[in-house]
């Protein structure tokens, strides 16, 4: 694909792929950025484009794109009660201020609970304070599998120990 055909491909779908990011992030700028990312990743792998499926292509692009801004967006703004007025990054991490606010064993005790593959996950990457990249080397699963399972675990923690009276907030 040359430059020029890519230059057609651009404004052909730059209001496509625009619309899904838009869709999915609710940010005017955050999907202008996206979208930009979008073209840029499609541009960079353009071998890889399937002919004739150019607008399905370029829309899963776009969809995963702002799936992973929506991951990385919430992580970046987890808030606990009393942390407000800490600047952004001189705040511990969330699972160490959730652990010592809620208690280790209340929370350890939930996290045994948890069913195939959400316990491992949480127990190497909460308890052992592994990364997701740690985890997924001890664990042998894709480093994205890590942070979905990761984030599925928490939710059904928070769902424990809102049951069991507990602290019931895990960011």
């Amino acid at each position: 694909m040359t430059k020029e055909e890519f230059s057609r491909l651009v404004l052909q779908y730059e209001k496509l792929v625009y619309t899904i990011c838009f869709q999915l992030t609710r940010d005017a700028a955050a999907a202008e950025d996206l979208a930009q990312e979008t073209f840029l990743s499609a541009y960079l792998h353009k071998e890889k484009l399937p002919l004739g499926y150019e607008r399905q292509w370029l829309g899963r692009i776009a969809a995963n794109k702002a799936k992973d801004h929506l991951q990385s967006a919430w992580k970046r703004h987890a808030v606990l009660p009393g942390d407000e007025a800490m600047p952004p990054g001189k705040a511990p991490a969330a699972e160490e201020t959730a652990l010592q606010r809620s208690g280790a064993a209340e929370i350890r005790s939930a996290i045994e609970k948890l069913r195939e593959p959400y316990g491992p996950v949480c127990r190497l990457c909460l308890l052992e304070e592994k990364s997701p990249e740690e985890a997924a080397l001890a664990l042998g699963r894709p480093v994205k599998t890590i942070h979905t399972q990761l984030a599925r675990g928490k939710g059904l923690l928070r769902e424990i120990l809102e049951r069991s009276g507990g602290y019931g907030r895990i960011s």
